[in-house]
């Protein structure tokens, strides 16, 4: 059935819901208007108000709520409505949610999937626009994840729903309703730790995720580029195995991100293809990213790297001698 990601994502709760009584849906406006991108439009009309719970305006309260829940043995997936209002809840995400198998020597463990809208791309400006995928990276105990697409979206939700511990997943706004691919209509899983390989080529190693991913690929087919393009597609654990591969193969990195560039998630790369691969490369790693700034309203276009940009670094790295 062809899909577009907001489909992929309504259609993989709903198929849960209906076969796992325990899984929970909450957060701002999911129920009775399904979410402010409809992605849980409907499922309160079929599953009703007691799992599909329309909350106050508390970022803290529906976190903490949804460990409370994860705890108690349900299997909460809470909405943050946009990635930006995550952070009012930071307390719970890192020192509860992440850390709760760890403190209880893994007697408990938190069940959990938490959704939001992540990045720029609908003129949302600097409260509705941020990629904070960093700050999930860095803390133990959490898993990320990033789909690029509504196939992948699907797998990867089931994979999450699946785990036994939290998961961070976020949902590249700008790519709800940007495509619409074949999604098959069944369960099906794609790996949590696993990157896919989208195109393959000998000359650079372009490495990416989210939202950046149909950039990279318009790039490299424009511009009939050489080159191997991985989608990261769970930001933590990293498919670091498939990366190592491929830059072996090529010797020249690009890495490409929307979130800013200091201390992004193409720095922690960039280190692990140095610590294992450096003497395979034949120029410096080169990052195209968002700049060190507030995501601006006027200024998107310039801030999110284009194709423009991807193709500069792709010439550095291949000129470079």
């Amino acid at each position: 059935m062809m899909m577009n990601m907001v489909q992929a994502i309504n259609s993989t709760l709903d198929q849960r819901m209906a076969g796992d009584d325990r899984i929970v849906i909450l957060g701002e406006d999911v129920g009775r208007d399904g979410g402010v991108f409809r992605v849980t439009d409907g499922l309160q009309a079929k599953y009703g108000p007691e799992r599909v719970i329309d909350t106050p305006l508390a970022e803290l309260g529906i976190v903490g709520m949804a460990i409370g829940m994860a705890l108690e043995g349900l299997r909460p997936v809470p909405e943050i409505q946009f990635q930006d209002f995550i952070y009012t809840a930071f307390d719970q995400i890192v020192n509860q949610m992440a850390k709760i198998r760890y403190r209880t020597g893994g007697a408990n463990s938190v069940p959990l999937v938490l959704r939001t809208p992540v990045g720029g791309g609908i003129k949302g400006g600097l409260y509705h626009s941020q990629s904070g995928e960093s700050y999930f990276v860095h803390t133990a105990g959490l898993t990320v994840v990033s789909p690029s697409n509504p196939y992948d979206a699907k797998g990867l939700l089931n994979s999450s729903l699946d785990l036994d511990d939290p998961v961070i997943f976020l949902e590249p706004k700008r790519l709800y309703r940007s495509q619409k691919v074949e999604v098959p209509e069944e369960e099906f899983r794609v790996p949590l730790g696993k990157a896919g390989v989208l195109n393959t080529g000998d000359d650079v190693s372009i490495i990416t995720y989210g939202s950046m991913v149909p950039t990279v690929m318009a790039t490299v087919k424009g511009g009939n580029i050489n080159a191997d393009v991985i989608d990261l597609r769970t930001l933590w654990p990293l498919d670091i195995e498939t990366i190592i591969s491929s830059v072996k193969k090529t010797g020249r990195v690009v890495i490409v991100h929307e979130a800013p560039r200091t201390l992004g998630l193409g720095a922690e790369v960039s280190a692990l293809i140095a610590e294992r691969a450096i003497e395979y490369l034949y120029a410096p790693i080169v990052r195209v990213t968002g700049p060190d700034t507030p995501f601006p309203y006027r200024l998107e276009d310039i801030y999110l790297p284009n194709e423009r940009r991807i193709l500069a670094a792709i010439k550095r790295v291949m000129e470079f001698r």
